[in-house]
């Protein structure tokens, strides 16, 4: 350590002067050191509000997409619900669908029995019978029949019942029940 009390107290110029001279030198070194300091600690300050805008503005992105993970999950959740609904709602009809057909399939055995039991039995079968014969037959199904009115009701309900769609349909006697009623409705 300098002792100034020492160096003040010195009559000796030169000494003086190269000490003035020295401490002019170290006042513009430490000058110079304080502006580095200071332009350091200023960059330091912009990186730093840098760092901090970056910071922000990257937890302003997770909290971004950890908002839009959390809707995506839940769509996808909803998502698989509605699938598994749908799913259920699939399997219900083709339950269903399976039953029907079993229980078509019943009839359809039952109805070739019945069929079977009254061709057995000795009752006419329609797809037999001629298209004279037919027409008769068609003419006793509207027998007793007054007005327009009952005439429709009942061609409704035999159309219904002998329709060639129908399990118990006939193709011929539903044209000759068609024949009938055009000839009772003019």
């Amino acid at each position: 350590m300098i002792d100034w009390e020492k160096i003040i107290q010195t009559d000796d110029k030169d000494e003086l002067k190269q000490l003035k001279i020295f401490l002019f030198q170290e006042n513009l070194r430490l000058n110079a050191e304080r502006q580095r300091l200071d332009s350091d600690r200023a960059e330091l300050e912009k990186l730093k509000d840098s760092f901090i805008k970056d910071r922000v503005s990257l937890r302003d992105e997770l909290n971004e997409l950890n908002r839009r993970t959390t809707r995506e999950r839940q769509r996808l959740r909803q998502e698989n619900i509605f699938f598994d609904k749908k799913m259920e709602i699939l399997k219900d009809g083709f339950r269903a669908l399976d039953e029907d057909r079993r229980k078509f399939e019943k009839e359809k055995e039952e109805f070739e029995s019945k069929r079977l039991s009254i061709s057995i039995a000795g009752l006419p079968d329609l797809s037999a019978l001629s298209e004279s014969d037919l027409d008769c037959v068609a003419c006793v199904l509207f027998s007793g029949i007054s007005n327009q009115n009952l005439l429709k009701r009942r061609y409704k309900d035999l159309i219904k019942i002998f329709h060639p769609d129908n399990q118990s349909g006939d193709e011929m006697l539903s044209r000759a029940i068609n024949k009938e009623y055009n000839r009772r409705k003019a």
